[in-house]
């Protein structure tokens, strides 16, 4: 089981401090209109595509691209991107509760022929009521967990390639069905902490996700995982979500883990741990749970530090020391089962290097990457010529952060 190193599309804004949505007054989508928040940068497309050229350079397989009425749509953001890239796959993140699952496959089938078979769709079922009405909305935390249920029947359902009839409490399909499905058939990853939120993933997902948790706290969910799937007869793969600091020495990324730190105010805290407390996600509860809203004792686990989660929602943990030991902690996490590693860091653009020009090699050494891996594996032939070699694309269902 090698590792698939995967990085992060920062569409709702970065910069070389933890932003989030509350350095914005309009999603930093215009230069003149970003509030003095310092060193932010917009989410114009033009940076976004250094950060994609760059994660492809470095040979990360894929960007996570994020979903919300805070950050630029994914679906439109990442097709213009395959434009500029040849190998990057994109992890699309959208909302079942607000689309057609029979349009959904539609849009896949299509990305999947213009991209050459680079997307992977990270189904986001939604923690946040408030979030859920500014879409339209209005069921409440479970019931949307049993809708997505049922949204992925339905998307697996219609890429069969014929006529697909489905009656359930949320959907009922009559003939549903793609033209053409999409090939490769995307695979499907989930992330949800809640007992909702686990019989979805056993019945439905290639890959479950987890925010970044201490190791023994990872285990357990894996094991609860693992055990939910072999109930349903079948095998359920494993991933995790982090933020990353890594430098040449230890002394170093954790002076630039202080640096972080020492740019947030208490107010700042204070209010983002307010907005964050109401989420109704329990894996965004279990993140608040890691510090508990304090600056003290924020390396909870060896070379995991909490510090990221005082004001950002979703991922609220990085993996902080020198290359090798990043590389250890990713090594420990893999020992558990991990496969698909999602990570991040500020400014997105720099820590992308700092990763793939450091820890990537240390990982390389210890065999633990597929180094007999085509960069084209998964991508389906076109205009006449032949695939470098067979497979798919992920379906990531997730919490897309």
């Amino acid at each position: 089981m090698s590792v698939h190193l995967h990085w992060f599309l920062p569409t709702g804004g970065d910069g070389r401090t933890l932003v989030d949505r509350h350095a914005y007054t309009d999603g930093g989508i215009r230069r003149d209109r970003i509030t003095p928040v310092s060193g932010v940068r917009a989410p114009d497309i033009e940076y976004l595509a250094q950060i994609a050229k760059a994660a492809e350079q470095l040979g990360f397989e894929a960007v996570l691209t994020p979903t919300g009425t805070w950050c630029e749509d994914a679906w439109l953001t990442t097709v213009a991107l395959t434009q500029v890239t040849e190998r990057l796959k994109f992890l699309v993140a959208f909302r079942p509760g607000v689309i057609s699952p029979v349009l959904a496959a539609q849009m896949a089938a299509t990305y999947q022929r213009i991209s050459r078979g680079r997307l992977l769709l990270n189904v986001v079922t939604g923690g946040d009521s408030t979030e859920q009405r500014r879409f339209g909305d209005s069921l409440d935390h479970d019931r949307r967990y049993a809708r997505t249920d049922e949204f992925l029947q339905v998307v697996r359902g219609v890429w069969g390639g014929k006529p697909f009839d489905f009656q359930g409490e949320h959907y009922q399909i009559e003939g549903g069905l793609t033209a053409l499905p999409p090939d490769p058939l995307p695979q499907i990853f989930f992330g949800g902490s809640s007992p909702a939120a686990g019989p979805v993933a056993a019945r439905n997902v290639d890959v479950y996700l987890t925010w970044g948790e201490p190791p023994e706290q990872v285990r357990q969910k894996i094991d609860w995982i693992r055990g939910l799937a072999e109930k349903e007869g079948r095998t359920v793969r494993f991933g995790i979500r982090l933020h990353t600091i890594s430098r040449d020495s230890s002394k170093e990324a954790w002076a630039t883990a202080g640096r972080l730190l020492d740019d947030l105010d208490p107010e700042t805290i204070a209010s983002a741990q307010q907005a964050l407390g109401k989420s109704e996600s329990v894996g965004q509860q279990r993140m608040l749970a890691l510090h508990g809203g304090s600056r003290d004792k924020l390396e909870i686990s060896p070379n995991l530090w909490a510090g990221v989660g005082l004001v950002r929602g979703g991922a609220g943990t990085a993996l902080v020391g020198s290359h090798a030991e990043v590389a250890d902690r990713i090594e420990e996490y893999h020992a558990l089962g991990v496969e698909h590693f999602v990570l991040s860091g500020y400014p997105h653009l720099e820590e992308a290097y700092w990763f793939g020009e450091g820890v990537r090699p240390e990982l390389a050494a210890r065999g633990l990457l597929d180094a007999g891996r085509s960069p084209l594996e998964g991508v389906p032939a076109a205009n006449g010529r032949p695939a470098s070699a067979p497979g798919g694309a992920p379906l990531l269902v997730a919490g897309g952060r």
